[in-house]
């Protein structure tokens, strides 16, 4: 039985790849996700290419945010976007910040704060990643993240890292 007292909630999902023609992953990971049930698609920022922020003998990343609204709750909304991970042939490696033809972070679920097992939001680290700042910029300028300020105010924090609009 579905739950009576359901309400859309605006989430981000930062999107990145950097094997197996990248434009092409990001590209089909923001039409797969336009795909996700009880979700509305909201906006796609440009695409952004970034240095890979872990092992430096790896290719740059493209790199690009999505907003949804969505009915779903995180956990599930969450557990869709590991699908589409999957579905893209993601393999989970040991390595951290290793190469992936795809990688989807939920970044933030409406206002929630959430800290379990399986799910931290806002995503972890929002605030040092360039490459998930300015696509957010992009989309949605007047955005607070939770506990930190601005996407502006922390994206300027980082002047000195630089990712490349390439659309």
């Amino acid at each position: 039985m579905e739950r009576q007292d359901q309400h859309w909630k605006v989430s981000y999902i930062g999107i990145g790849s950097n094997l197996d023609d990248p434009i092409h992953q990001v590209n089909k990971a923001i039409l797969n996700i336009q795909k996700i049930p009880k979700t509305c698609f909201i906006v796609t920022s440009s695409l952004y290419e970034s240095s890979p922020m872990g092992p430096s003998n790896q290719p740059n990343y493209i790199n690009a945010v999505v907003a949804i609204l969505t009915l779903l709750e995180p956990h599930d909304l969450l557990r869709e976007l590991q699908r589409i991970e999957i579905q893209q042939k993601r393999i989970r490696s040991t390595e951290k910040w290793g190469p992936r033809t795809i990688d989807i972070d939920l970044l933030i679920f409406s206002n929630e704060e959430i800290n379990d097992e399986s799910l931290i939001l806002p995503h972890p680290g929002i605030q040092h990643r360039n490459f998930v700042l300015a696509p957010l910029v992009e989309i949605a300028p007047d955005l607070v993240v939770k506990g930190l300020e601005n996407v502006v105010d922390l994206l300027n924090k980082l002047q000195d890292s630089e990712v490349k609009l390439i659309n």
